[in-house]
């Protein structure tokens, strides 16, 4: 066996070990946080698009996950372990403060910002100044020019709000990382390694996804994102930093104006990607004449 060879063996081997320690501290987290939630398990129950009930916990899990396997990831400079772990913990941290405090009373960056310019510190404000700080510091880890740290930062940031944009319906953020990482897991190298650690907690929580149980909520999309967005910005060149932010910064202020369910809804091969494994769309009542609907209304069920 070659030397090029024996290396690439062992990169295989390290994405392995990492994706599976992803996956083995995701479950094992899921499965504490649900026998013994902190607090009482309605703090950490929600309603789905369905009118659902399940629980935020998987975010919190996903995040264990993602951090556990970066922090004994094989073959990654100890710089770039740091920042993933930094990453993933700031994204839970932040997201979890915004599932618990937040509101839907603003929404998106122009409705958080427009906040707190008029001074008013909203939940997912704090969420964007807390993740954007440990982007930028994530990514002085991993790069080592000035400008080179501050656009490692912005794809950092910016990657972690934009799979929190995907959590709109089950599976939909988890298949996001799992999609958008492949590339780099399939290039290999220690930034591939750092890419199986989000793919693999996020491939670990599917199940319960996608069987609408859980969800990631922002804890969990935050730190898979950011995760993610530390893979994205190791060893990248300044175009492709440059490319990477560029290309962010469009999805997120396209997010502003359009909706991604109806996006993803209105191409046959995206809406084949985001329902599969899920559960049928409900389908709704059909419509009534007025004539029809008055007759119902009137009706008497047998006795």
């Amino acid at each position: 066996m070659t030397k090029a060879a024996a290396v690439s063996r062992r990169g295989r081997a390290g994405r392995l070990v990492t994706a599976l320690a992803a996956t083995g501290a995701a479950r094992a987290a899921y499965a504490a946080l649900t026998r013994r939630p902190p607090g009482e398990a309605a703090l950490w129950e929600r309603r789905n698009h369905r009118g659902d009930v399940l629980t935020l916990l998987e975010g919190p899990a996903a995040a264990v996950g993602a951090a556990v396997a970066v922090a004994c990831a094989p073959g990654v400079p100890g710089r770039w372990r740091a920042a993933g772990v930094l990453a993933a913990t700031a994204g839970a941290s932040v997201g979890t403060y915004d599932d618990m405090a937040g509101s839907a009373d603003r929404r998106g960056f122009k409705g958080h910002l427009g906040a707190l310019a008029k001074g008013e510190v909203t939940s997912g404000g704090v969420k964007i100044v807390g993740m954007g700080v440990a982007g930028l510091a994530a990514g002085a880890l991993v790069q080592r020019r000035p400008a080179d740290k501050l656009l490692a930062g912005l794809v950092i940031a910016g990657t972690a709000n934009l799979i929190n944009l995907f959590d709109l319906r089950p599976g939909r953020a988890a298949k996001a990382v799992l999609i958008a990482g492949t590339p780099g897991l399939l290039r290999g190298g220690p930034a591939g390694a750092l890419a199986a650690a989000p793919m693999g907690a996020a491939a670990a929580l599917l199940p319960e996804d996608l069987g609408e149980q859980a969800m990631l909520g922002d804890a969990g999309a935050n730190a898979l994102g950011a995760a993610l967005g530390v893979a994205f910005a190791a060893r990248s060149s300044r175009k492709g930093l440059v490319a990477k932010a560029l290309l962010i910064a469009g999805l997120t202020a396209a997010s502003e104006k359009v909706s991604f369910t109806k996006v993803i809804a209105g191409n046959r091969a995206l809406n084949a990607v985001d329902m599969f494994g899920r559960r049928p769309a409900p389908t709704p009542p059909p419509k009534q004449s007025a004539a029809t609907a008055e007759g119902a209304e009137g009706a008497v069920a047998p006795a």
